[in-house]
């Protein structure tokens, strides 16, 4: 049995979220707030998104102010989202569309902006310009699922369930509104058909799921076993001035944390490093042992381990050493590589997450 699209837009009308970045009923969508929540939602939660969403749209009211922005400035807006491609590609689209004077509003056009992949650009496209289409994301997929009481595991059916969940867009009633019915699609998906404990009693879409008729729809989607996230390990030396000034640098600006500022350390790698090893890597002059393995004494310089903390990403886990340095001056630091940011400024700094840890160890 297929879906009545009109019985989920009416369980909408009733059950919307009042989301920040969503209009009113009868409101027309702004594409801005659109394209800006969409990617600050992906792998990330509602309410981790929310704060952020808001501080974005106060300090960049536009697309205009956003291109405007200094990068370093816009990734230290960012830091603490995760997924920090998704800000330096956030940056330059809304430079091109700056350019350009308004979003595309078509999904190939706005597929073709930095950022913006197949799934993004369908839920602008639906949500913002009434493009009759259905973006496909965690809850769609695992709705469609249940509605078909799909068996095979993910990732391997993901074409599959995109080619089921498109279907749902055949009923008159969901291309008469796209918008609300995408909008419907996530709400149903984050407040009824969630993934361990369905409502299925305030469903609308109980009698046409076979999941729900099968007495256990929590088993669907099937997952494939989970790999092993592996573990890494590295070091960072916390460098403060009598001032209380902390020695940083910027990342390179492309790969994981691109253009990010961190802490001075070692590169991260599969195996722990020797601490005798760590102290050699120290940042130079201030390499605090020698090849004995022994720690000379520097002159208006000490040092400690401050802790350990560990860190996971999407691929693999991280656990860092930090080895808290405190020197009179960064005068010996003049040829290396970074800058003094004073405690007060450290908040207006792109710092990510796994950085923010290791200046939060006490000392």
């Amino acid at each position: 049995m297929t879906p009545s699209a009109s019985a989920l837009l009416d369980w909408y009308a009733r059950q919307r979220r009042v989301l920040p970045w969503r209009a009113l009923a009868g409101q027309a969508a702004d594409p801005y707030a659109v394209w800006l929540s969409e990617i600050m939602l992906q792998q990330t939660t509602v309410v981790t998104v929310m704060p952020y969403f808001e501080r974005f749209l106060k300090h960049y009211p536009t697309v205009r102010h956003l291109a405007r922005a200094p990068l370093q400035e816009v990734l230290a807006a960012w830091a603490g989202l995760g997924y920090y491609s998704r800000a330096r590609n956030l940056h330059a689209c809304a430079q091109l569309v700056a350019e350009k004077g308004a979003f595309p509003d078509t999904v190939e056009g706005l597929q073709a902006l930095p950022g913006i992949g197949a799934y993004t650009a369908r839920a602008i496209a639906s949500i913002a310009f009434a493009v009759p289409v259905v973006p496909v994301d965690g809850n769609v997929e695992r709705i469609t699922a249940r509605l078909h009481a799909v068996a095979e595991p993910l990732p391997g059916i993901r074409r599959q369930l995109d080619q089921l969940a498109a279907m749902l867009n055949l009923d008159p009633a969901a291309q008469a509104v796209p918008g609300d019915f995408t909008q419907a699609l996530f709400d149903l998906g984050a407040g009824v058909c969630t993934p361990r404990r369905p409502s299925c009693l305030v469903c609308p879409w109980r009698e046409s799921c076979k999941a729900h008729a099968s007495g256990d729809p929590a088993r669907f989607p099937v997952r494939a076993p989970r790999k092993i996230r592996p573990e890494r390990y590295g070091v960072v030396f916390r460098l403060m001035d009598s001032q209380g000034a902390i020695w940083l640098r910027h990342r390179p600006p492309t790969g994981l944390l691109g253009g990010m500022t961190e802490l001075p350390g070692t590169a991260w790698q599969d195996d722990p490093i020797a601490f005798e090893t760590a102290l050699q890597l120290a940042p130079s002059p201030l390499n605090m042992s020698d090849r004995s393995g022994q720690v000379p004494t520097v002159p208006g310089l000490t040092w400690k381990v401050a802790g350990q903390i560990r860190h996971v990403f999407t691929h693999f886990a991280l656990n860092l050493t930090v080895i808290a340095v405190r020197m009179s001056h960064f005068g010996s630091l003049h040829n290396q590589e970074g800058f003094a940011c004073p405690s007060e400024a450290l908040g207006q700094q792109a710092l990510p997450s796994v950085m923010q840890k290791c200046l939060a160890l006490p000392v």
